[in-house]
């Protein structure tokens, strides 16, 4: 009877120990990515950049052609009421033309800028969207468990980080991206 309890009661241990071993896991192995210079120094980032700021260097190049006929409309509009040549309803028309116009500067100057950054956000989307099957990949061949985005650490060994690896594949895969969103949906 003592040997039956003894070889129950090591049956009921191991069988305790068991499942709590197995829940052990292994220690992760984590790698590091720097989301930011994948999208700056890939080679499809550096070429949407040129071209972005192009579009950025045109719209600035227009807000102040527009701005510049604000002001010469302003002047003038100031420049007859100092010598009375506007006055009355001549003035109010100029004076609400002058408004319009500044507001049609406003919005176009506004759907440019919001453009503008659609195509920078597309831009990140579609870098970003060939590169995590990359970092999947790579993850599988270094038995890593986690990817870490970069600026999400505050401090990391440098041999954790894959950037560079990310980096070679993805300007291998993706030379080139576009820079025209596609269009937003009407609401």
């Amino acid at each position: 009877m003592r040997q039956l309890l003894s070889s129950l009661a090591a049956a009921t241990l191991l069988a305790v120990a068991v499942p709590a071993a197995a829940q052990q896991l292994a220690p992760p192995v984590i790698v590091i990515v720097d989301l930011d210079r994948i999208v700056n120094d890939s080679a499809a980032g550096k070429a949407a950049a040129t071209e972005l700021q192009g579009r950025a260097n045109a719209l600035r190049t227009r807000a102040q052609a527009l701005n510049s006929q604000l002001q010469t409309d302003a002047q003038a509009i100031q420049q007859g009421q100092a010598n009375k040549t506007l006055q009355g309803p001549q003035l109010e028309q100029r004076v609400k033309a002058f408004q319009d116009k500044e507001s049609a500067a406003r919005a176009e100057i506004g759907r440019g800028e919001e453009d503008l950054a659609r195509a920078q956000q597309y831009v990140v989307q579609q870098i970003n969207n060939a590169a995590q099957p990359i970092i999947t990949q790579l993850m599988r061949e270094k038995g890593a468990s986690v990817a870490l985005a970069e600026r999400a650490t505050i401090q990391h060994s440098a041999s954790l980080n894959i950037t560079n690896d990310v980096l070679a594949r993805l300007n291998t895969q993706l030379p080139k991206v576009s820079t025209t969103p596609p269009p937003t949906p009407q609401k």
